[in-house]
């Protein structure tokens, strides 16, 4: 696998994006009148400063503390926590990856390349045949299960996965495929219904699969959100439309993630990726278990063992990839020896 390796920085393009977006921002809420819808949504902009914390810093969009607040606090649809998310990391995840190749940070581009393209064609799918038919429990349990098992995950994994360094030099062709088969299935499953999610997926790949360094694996997973989020984005205005409320919830976010992703990006390097992964670990399992509590009277002792179950089943398919990592490493290890001796 090819790692683009830090060259010269070119920090001047994120500082034009940065004068764009406000310039934008203010003419939309100055030019139009709607401070006071701002102001009446603080509520939301002020939770996002944890989200664009945790979209810049870890494997995870904005959403992953967008949606449980508006859904679960706040009370509102999910769907319209599912819009929400793709509009908000159209900006926050967009301006951390703006960063991100402004400061020419390695990248994991065989794999990268492969899940764009292949998210280009699952995620309108799942959006437009998949996402409709989801009910709202559904993407509340969808939601919830992922994150918990990835809270699980490195709650247990964390010294292991924190100490990869490089990575796992097999066949980029493989990567490549391997990552489109990956965002094919994850936009128009997890991405679609929830928002969120192809960033872990992919993150979840690189360093169980490839062993991955963090500081390839967290880069690479914010620029594949930042991708999709800008694609569920423009592919719902064009199709079936956003929820109501969701522009008004943006309004009042947007400027705050916009800054707050890449602050994420350049903190994480200053305190470690490790703490930060732990802190989020363990609010992926509170928001399963404060999941299941809201919901308890409509999933029963049934659903909440479904629940449970699923997490398991994720874990089982995290742990299979890990295995399939140790594969590739034997394998390229042999490869290595049987080149030696020749």
């Amino acid at each position: 696998m090819t790692i683009q390796a830090p060259r010269k920085q070119h920090l001047w393009v994120w500082f034009f994006w940065l004068v764009a977006f406000y310039a934008t921002w203010s003419w939309l809420v100055f030019g139009h009148g709607r401070w006071g819808v701002v102001v009446e949504h603080w509520p939301i902009a002020l939770t996002m400063m944890l989200g664009s914390y945790v979209a810049g810093s870890t494997p995870m969009g904005g959403g992953t503390v967008g949606f449980p607040i508006l859904v679960l606090l706040f009370e509102l649809p999910a769907t319209l926590g599912r819009d929400f998310s793709f509009a908000v990391q159209s900006i926050g995840m967009t301006s951390a990856a703006i960063f991100i190749l402004s400061r020419r940070q390695p990248l994991a581009w065989a794999m990268l390349k492969g899940a764009m393209l292949g998210a280009l064609i699952g995620t309108p799918l799942g959006i437009l045949y998949l996402a409709p038919w989801v009910p709202e429990l559904w993407i509340k349990l969808i939601f919830a299960v992922v994150w918990a098992s990835f809270g699980v995950l490195h709650l247990f994994r964390i010294r292991e996965i924190a100490g990869h360094v490089g990575m796992t030099d097999f066949d980029e062709r493989w990567d490549f495929r391997m990552g489109a088969a990956l965002g094919l299935v994850a936009g128009a499953t997890v991405a679609a219904v929830t928002g969120v999610g192809i960033d872990m997926v992919l993150y979840a790949a690189l360093v169980l699969l490839c062993r991955a360094d963090l500081k390839i694996a967290i880069p690479t997973s914010v620029v594949i959100m930042a991708f999709v989020s800008v694609l569920g984005i423009v592919v719902k205005n064009l199709t079936t439309g956003l929820e109501p409320g969701v522009f008004e919830n943006w309004l009042a976010a947007a400027p705050v993630v916009c800054l707050g992703a890449p602050l994420g990006v350049f903190m994480v390097g200053l305190i470690g990726r490790k703490p930060t992964l732990l802190f989020v670990a363990v609010l992926c399992v509170g928001q399963f278990v404060w999941t299941c509590y809201a919901e308890r009277v409509a999933l029963g002792l049934g659903g909440m063992a479904i629940a449970l179950l699923a997490v398991g089943l994720c874990l089982l398919g995290f742990e299979r990839l890990r295995f399939w990592g140790a594969v590739l490493v034997g394998e390229r290890k042999a490869r290595k020896t049987a080149l030696e001796s020749d």
